[in-house]
C-alpha cells in the first residue's frame, strides 16, 4: 500500500493555492495554515497506528514480516473552518459580511467563495478561494507501510517500518520508522500466570512527500511544488489475552507530532502589493498534533500466516489493519 497523502489531499485541492500569493504572503499564509490542517494533523494521527498486535513480546530471533494499512477519518468539523476577513489584510467579500465557513483541504465549498483584494482602490481585484476535495465523498487519510519486528533478549522486541521513495509523474512518497516492544508480564511475581500478557511500546515514524504541480500553476515560475515532511511519536501501554488462535488487544497511549507543509519554487506575481516581485518558496506552515488515543483489536493466528484489525479513538479515528508472517 503506498500513502496516498498528496493524490487523496494536496494534489486534488491545490487549486488556486498558489493564486492567493497575489493577495499577499502573510494572507496565504494565515489561509493556508487553516486549510491544511486536517492533512498535517491526520497525519500525526495516522502513522503512528499500527506498532503491535499483541502484548506479548517474541522470543529470541523469532519475528514477523507484513504489510499494515491505516484508514485517519477526517470529522465534519475539521473539513470547513471559519474565515473571519478582519484577520486578513486588505481582503474583504463583496457582500459586506465580515466572515464565512470555507473548505479545508477535505471540505466542499456549496459554491464559489470569492474576496476581492484591495476593494474600492486602484487595482481591485477578486480571486477564488481553493475548494476542498468533499464533492469526492473522500473523508479519510490513507496510509500504507511494510513493517517488520524480531525477538530481542531479555523480553524486547524490536520493530521497523519502510516504504522506499515511490515516484510517479508528479508525486514521490516514502516512508521509514522504528519502535521498541518490552513485555512487563515476566517481571511481576504471579503475573505470568494470568491470561494476559502486558508490555510498553514507543515508536517512530516519518513521512514525505512531494507535489509538483507547475504545469497546473496559474502563476509563472519554476520548481512549483509542495513539499510534505510529518514525524509522529508513540507511547503506548499494551495488554492482550494469550490463547492459542485468536486474541483480543487493546492499548492506552499518547501521540505526539509535527508536520510541515512547504510551498517551493518561485512565482511572479502579476497584481496586489506584491507586482512585478518573484517570489522564492513563499509559504511555509506547521501543524502540530498531541493526545491520548485507546486501541482495540483482534489477532487470528494460523501458522506463519496472521491478520489483525483494530481501531482507535484520537481526534483522528483511524482504523488498521495488518496481515503479517513470521513464528
Amino acid at each position: 500500500m503506498i500513502p496516498m497523502l498528496f493524490m487523496v489531499g494536496i494534489t486534488s485541492a491545490q487549486v488556486n493555492i498558489d493564486q492567493l500569493l497575489e493577495t499577499g504572503i502573510g494572507n496565504a499564509q494565515r489561509f493556508s495554515e487553516s486549510y491544511f490542517a486536517p492533512v498535517g494533523e491526520g497525519v500525526i494521527d495516522g502513522i503512528s497506528n499500527g506498532w503491535y498486535n499483541s502484548g506479548k513480546a517474541k522470543k529470541l530471533f523469532r519475528f514477523e514480516v507484513g504489510v499494515v494499512g491505516n484508514l485517519s477519518f477526517v470529522a465534519d468539523e475539521e473539513q470547513s473552518f471559519e474565515l473571519n476577513i478582519n484577520e486578513y489584510e486588505d481582503l474583504s467579500f463583496r457582500n459586506g459580511t465580515t466572515s464565512a465557513t470555507v473548505a479545508t483541504v477535505f471540505g466542499e465549498n456549496e459554491s464559489d467563495v470569492t474576496v476581492v483584494v484591495n476593494e474600492g482602490q486602484l487595482g481591485e481585484f477578486e480571486i477564488t478561494l481553493p475548494d476542498g476535495i468533499g464533492d469526492t465523498g473522500i473523508n479519510f487519510i490513507p496510509t500504507g507501510f511494510l513493517q517488520a519486528s524480531m525477538g530481542l533478549p531479555k523480553g524486547f522486541e524490536v520493530k521497523a517500518r519502510f516504504l522506499p521513495k515511490v515516484k510517479t509523474d508528479d508525486t514521490t512518497f516514502e516512508l521509514y520508522g522504528i519502535g521498541v516492544q518490552h513485555e512487563l508480564t515476566n517481571w511481576i511475581p504471579g503475573w505470568d500466570v494470568l491470561p494476559i500478557r502486558i508490555s510498553g511500546v514507543i515508536g517512530y515514524t516519518n513521512l514525505k512527500g512531494s507535489y509538483d504541480f507547475s504545469e497546473d500553476s496559474v502563476i509563472s515560475g519554476s520548481g512549483q511544488e509542495i513539499e510534505f515532511d510529518a514525524n509522529s511519536w508513540l507511547f503506548s501501554a499494551v495488554i492482550s489475552t494469550k490463547l492459542p488462535v485468536i486474541n483480543f488487544y487493546g492499548g492506552i497511549g499518547y501521540v505526539t507530532g509535527e508536520s510541515t507543509t512547504d510551498l517551493k519554487g518561485t512565482y511572479e506575481i502579476q497584481r496586489g502589493s506584491l507586482i512585478n516581485q518573484t517570489l522564492v518558496d513563499p509559504i511555509s506552515v506547521s501543524h502540530n498534533n498531541s493526545g491520548v488515543k485507546a486501541t482495540v483489536g483482534t489477532k487470528l493466528k494460523l501458522g506463519f500466516f496472521g491478520i489483525n484489525a483494530d481501531y482507535s479513538f484520537q481526534k483522528y479515528n483511524n482504523l488498521a489493519i495488518g496481515l503479517n508472517f513470521g513464528f
